[in-house]
């Protein structure tokens, strides 16, 4: 449904493992398939583990919509507490990152690292969810602005504004 860029960075990874719950109606779901338990580096016994993380990740990103959860999850911070992460400082330029610790850490880490990233950058809080209840795809907003609230203007931002404009219209 997304006919945005990828969002940059590690929150391209956390993007798409939003994206995964492909219909919120139907409750579509490609972590069911063993493609994508590989694309993210998990088992199928840690599937219900990383559909608790991609909704708090939801959860995140409606906040930084200004919208509130879409359901009772587990807090992220608390999915996250036990990432573990070291800083790694760049010889050349002295810049610094939290990484983790291991090259084929779990991705709950991996998640925390990308965050960490997303958060120095200040690029974070515009990875948002779309705010149709319906759709509630992961978008990264690159309006000047920072104020996008659909996944897709021609989709979801057309059927909000043909909803209200037919409100308004009704006797």
């Amino acid at each position: 449904m997304n006919e945005r860029a990828p969002a940059p960075g590690g929150l391209a990874l956390i993007e798409a493992l939003v994206n995964t719950l492909l219909d919120t109606t139907t409750g579509a779901d490609t972590l069911d398939s063993a493609a994508d338990r590989a694309r993210f580096g998990f088992t199928a016994e840690q599937t219900d583990d990383v559909r608790e993380l991609r909704e708090s990740l939801r959860a995140a990103c409606l906040a930084h919509a200004g919208h509130p959860p879409h359901r009772s999850v587990t807090p992220l911070s608390r999915l996250l507490a036990r990432a573990p992460l070291r800083v790694a400082v760049d010889d050349h330029d002295g810049s610094a990152a939290l990484v983790p610790l291991t090259a084929d850490a779990p991705l709950p880490t991996r998640i925390a690292a990308a965050i960490a990233e997303a958060t120095t950058q200040g690029t974070w809080t515009r990875l948002k969810a779309c705010e149709a209840e319906d759709c509630l795809w992961a978008f990264y907003d690159r309006s000047p602005a920072g104020r996008g609230r659909w996944c897709s203007m021609s989709v979801c931002g057309a059927r909000a504004k043909m909803r209200r404009y037919r409100a308004r219209q009704a006797p």
